[in-house]
């Protein structure tokens, strides 16, 4: 996956940075947020941080195996940082659910919406750069698209699987 690093830091306190992050940096953010710091979130937190594009709860929870987290509770803590405004969900065409730091996505979104490239072999998704796809309103298009408000997803082979 490409690595699609924010120029700059989210102006909101309880979006938290895409830099790597300290256990009390984790701990404040979730605090922040309005949650607990409990040991699962922090652990699911990390991995978001550790990631380089949109990953799937089965993706999370995979990395987290080893440390004795279980699916349900790597979904539920997915669910909990999504509902607080720290990560966003989405459905990139093929029925399952990629979540991403909300730090990363607010940045594009300050500008633009960012695309999305989805591999149809392999299933890996990564965060293009800004430049790489333009929407332009014209006439006729609906009202999203002059607010900004749409998601872009292109779909082909990566280049692992080309």
């Amino acid at each position: 996956m490409s690595d699609s690093r924010p120029r700059h830091a989210a102006a909101d306190p309880t979006v938290p940075s895409t830099a790597p992050m300290s256990a009390a940096s984790l701990r404040q953010a979730l605090r922040d947020a309005g949650l607990r710091a409990t040991g699962p979130r922090l652990a699911v937190l990390r991995a978001l941080y550790a990631a380089t594009g949109p990953v799937s709860h089965g993706d999370v929870a995979a990395s987290l195996a080893d440390e004795g987290w279980d699916r349900a509770t790597v979904y539920r803590n997915l669910i909990d940082l999504t509902e607080a405004g720290m990560l966003k969900r989405t459905d990139h065409g093929d029925h399952t659910w990629r979540f991403e730091l909300r730090a990363r996505e607010a940045q594009h979104e300050a500008e633009d919406p960012h695309p999305h490239f989805m591999c149809d072999s392999c299933g890996d998704v990564s965060c293009l750069p800004d430049d790489a796809v333009q929407v332009v309103a014209a006439r006729g298009t609906p009202k999203a698209i002059r607010r900004r408000a749409f998601e872009v997803q292109i779909k082909g082979r990566c280049d692992r699987c080309a």
